[in-house]
């Protein structure tokens, strides 16, 4: 496995998630769960992805643009995430907020695997793509808490 596979997996987790969380509404136990799920999976593969494909690009002269680019939409969602946990649940405005995620979740993942992964094939050789598909992928783990519903 190379690294944009790996990266890959947690995608389409991120997207099953966030589907399914800006499908639910008020105060429920769905919504509460499915919020949970996606933080966690948000957060393990950003930890993983920052450690172990974005700072070895940044190394580069030419992966450091794309890698800033990359970690600022990082740190839109982490804001956010934030502002989702500080707020209740049953606000309607939590709703519009989690859209926003969604929306920009789902953008970053388009531009990572439709342009960011092919920029960054060119800089990594074989090697490293299965190296840093291993790192991740403990990092990514050492994260992740155990999905208690199979709702991925």
């Amino acid at each position: 496995m190379n690294i944009f596979e790996a990266l890959r997996e947690s995608h389409e987790k991120q997207r099953n998630l966030s589907e399914k969380l800006i499908k639910t509404s008020g105060d429920s136990k769905e919504r509460r769960a499915l919020f949970e799920l996606l933080k966690n999976e948000l957060f393990a593969h950003a930890v993983g992805e920052d450690r172990y494909f974005y700072i070895p690009l940044m190394m580069t002269d030419s992966g450091l643009n794309i890698t800033r680019h990359a970690l600022a939409e990082h740190h839109k969602m982490d804001e956010l995430l934030e502002q989702l946990t500080e707020m209740e649940l049953s606000n309607p405005s939590w709703l519009a907020v989690a859209k926003k995620l969604f929306d920009t979740v789902h953008h970053h993942l388009q531009e990572e695997e439709h342009g960011f992964f092919q920029q960054a094939g060119k800089i990594l050789s074989a090697e490293q793509k299965e190296s840093l598909a291993q790192q991740y992928l403990a990092e990514y783990k050492k994260y992740k808490k155990a999905d208690k519903d199979s709702l991925t």
